[in-house]
């Protein structure tokens, strides 16, 4: 499918999927969400191609949230905000649960439902220009996009509420004490980085990979106990697998594993 307001590009097996509206900031169009939606949908299905992505925004901003202009101009705004939503939130859940690793190279600012867009990747590199705030409240409106989810999670629910209550920024080397940011680095080499990480990640033991994302994600909502009870069936489900066994031989014979990724050895079942 030909996008209008993304690209996406292969480079090897990683998808790099930038948000392309420069002129806009990023800012959260429907057709851009729409486009959005349908590519990670696309990546989801294609584990045997795709073993990593990356997330970025073209120009010098990552995203820049919702698009103020077209919520002005739309004929019913309520409906508009609610059909943005929907989608977006439909995007924040497939990057969730992509089998696939997800990196968001953050080049410059995460501002409104692109911040949470930001969270909903697995690991961040952010350029030292970059900065991250929720600005809602300057135009009279309540967060969306996840942002209630995941920043009580990671900063509290009085450091979320003061975010949303000031508009404060934060910025790339505030995020990494927080600890949503997992790398900052220089804005030229955001790229280069991002991708190195996410081939590393493709190369790598997909099952498990995919499995840890799972438990993380179930983590915020279960018990102790039933955690650790898929844990227990995840690493039987991994112990089937070839990646495995590579493993194994690969750290008795000191060198390095060559992981295939998906594959499960002959007379075991699943994956």
């Amino acid at each position: 499918m030909a996008y209008q307001n993304i690209l996406v590009e292969r480079k090897d097996r990683v998808a790099v999927i930038t948000l392309n509206r420069p002129e806009a900031l990023n800012a959260l169009s429907l057709p851009l969400v729409e486009e959005l939606l349908d590519s990670l949908t696309a990546i989801s299905t294609d584990t045997a191609g795709v073993g990593a992505v990356v997330l970025t925004g073209a120009g010098r901003a990552f995203c820049a949230g919702g698009d103020v202009r077209a919520m002005k101009e739309a004929p019913d705004p309520e409906v508009f905000l609610k059909k943005v939503a929907l989608v977006l939130h439909n995007c924040v859940s497939t990057l969730r649960r992509l089998p696939q690793p997800v990196i968001g190279a953050i080049n410059g600012v995460a501002t409104g439902a692109g911040f949470p867009l930001a969270l909903a990747c697995d690991i961040l590199l952010a350029a030292e220009e970059a900065r991250f705030n929720l600005p809602y409240v300057n135009i009279g409106l309540s967060p969306d996009g996840s942002s209630t989810y995941f920043l009580p999670r990671l900063l509290g629910p009085h450091r979320t509420l003061a975010l949303a209550f000031t508009a404060e920024f934060l910025d790339a080397r505030k995020g990494q004490e927080l600890g949503f940011v997992h790398q900052v680095v220089k804005g030229p080499e955001l790229m280069e980085k991002a991708l190195a990480l996410a081939t590393k990640l493709a190369s790598g033991p997909s099952v498990a990979l995919t499995l840890a994302k799972e438990l993380v994600n179930r983590s915020l909502g279960d018990t102790l106990e039933v955690q650790m009870e898929y844990e227990r069936l995840a690493l039987a489900r991994c112990s089937r697998t070839r990646d495995f066994k590579e493993g194994l031989e690969a750290f008795f014979s000191k060198r390095p594993p060559a992981f295939k990724g998906n594959q499960t050895m002959p007379g075991k079942k699943g994956g």
